[in-house]
């Protein structure tokens, strides 16, 4: 299969790669630590400034109408330097849900000045008896004079500290799911803020008698919509993790050449070339199924979650074991913070777990197979 870029794609690639570079990568790591906004603020403009936050959204709602060959770039790049900025959980996950069911009204308040980054949003659908499963939503969404009252919680909302509004996902009868623009300021609705294990900003939220009006109702039957934005959000986090394994064969090639044991490099050992090998077949074959996960997007339903389940399965595993690999060839020093490979791997680790792990995804491929 020839797969290859157009002349603005290979421009944008090539904007991205210097973009990322003028940064050091324990910098960017540091930031992704420091709770300080300040400077992430500064270049999350700058990522306005390029378009890049325009780059997702249809031009009907003021976006650049980019495709899923041009996600994969932008998300290539940001997983390769490790960005710390939010591009997938503060613009992309919500902003694509908003775009779907906001009317003109709610994107002039909040879709608008997300893509000019003056604001960055949250998205909150998981909760712990749910696992992966948008449809077993237990918050509740109930008619309470002209507005809506919720109750229930969420977990892992990445981001939701630094949002200015969550789109929160509630149970309006059996049948139906709604979605909620809430800010972050609403009474009733509290935050625990805590880190995942690769420094990404996350809480759990509780929604107890949390009142609303009734423009904060963006849709009372949302299911198809959230489905495929999550379908969306998985393909993304496949190219983001291929840009992280990128980064981490790249660094382990380079530590086995110069490592010296024996007063010779370690890379002129077999069985360490073998290793090496076996990681770059994993990176090539998630990189294949990240290219699929990118053109299915405009798929028939059926069709479009098949694949992007099955990439999302093998990627998750194929992350697991570049990053176990990693950390092996580096050694004792491959777990420290001082060492790049390090955060990489915590990142990739994370990327399983995000959006549905490589166990979920089998199962659904499973039982797909198994239907057909």
């Amino acid at each position: 299969m020839d797969f290859s870029y157009s002349d603005e794609q290979r421009m944008l690639a090539d904007t991205l790669e210097r973009l990322v570079a003028d940064q050091a990568p324990l910098e960017r790591h540091g930031s992704q630590l420091d709770p300080a906004l300040a400077e992430r603020s500064t270049r999350w403009q700058t990522f306005a400034e390029l378009g890049l936050l325009h780059m997702p959204f249809a031009e009907a709602v003021g976006g650049l109408g980019g495709d899923g060959t041009d996600l994969m770039i932008i998300m290539q790049a940001l997983g390769r330097g490790l960005v710390p900025e939010p591009y997938l959980a503060g613009l992309l996950l919500p902003g694509d849900l908003l775009a779907r069911l906001a009317d003109s009204d709610q994107r002039a308040r909040w879709l608008t000045p997300l893509m000019e980054g003056e604001h960055q949003l949250a998205l909150g659908w998981q909760e712990r008896d749910a696992r992966y499963d948008p449809h077993g939503i237990a918050t509740t969404a109930s008619p309470q004079g002209n507005g809506w009252r919720l109750e229930g919680g969420k977990q892992l909302v990445i981001g939701a500290a630094s949002a200015a509004a969550i789109l929160v996902t509630a149970r309006i009868s059996p049948e139906r799911l709604g979605v909620f623009l809430v800010p972050t300021t609403t009474p009733g609705m509290t935050r625990r803020d805590y880190r995942t294990i690769d420094g990404q900003p996350a809480s759990d939220l509780r929604l107890e008698g949390v009142a609303l009006d009734e423009t904060a109702c963006l849709s009372e039957d949302a299911a198809n919509d959230l489905d495929a934005t999550l379908a969306l959000g998985r393909a993304a986090l496949c190219a983001h993790a291929v840009g992280a394994m990128e980064a981490s064969c790249d660094q382990t090639l380079a530590f086995l050449k110069e490592r010296r044991q024996f007063g010779v490099p370690l890379s002129s050992f077999q069985v360490l070339q073998h290793r090496m090998v076996d990681m770059h077949l994993h990176l090539e074959q998630a990189r294949s199924m990240a290219i699929l996960a990118a053109t299915s997007l405009d798929l028939p339903v059926a069709q479009r979650d098949y694949r992007i389940a099955a990439a999302k399965a093998y990627c998750g595993e194929a992350a697991r074991f570049v990053a176990e690999q990693a950390i092996q060839l580096h050694g004792a020093m491959g777990m420290t913070d001082e060492c790049q490979v390090s955060h990489y791997a915590k990142h990739l680790v994370m990327f399983d777990h995000y959006l549905g792990d490589s166990d979920h995804h089998l199962e659904y491929v499973s039982e797909q197979l198994s239907a057909a």
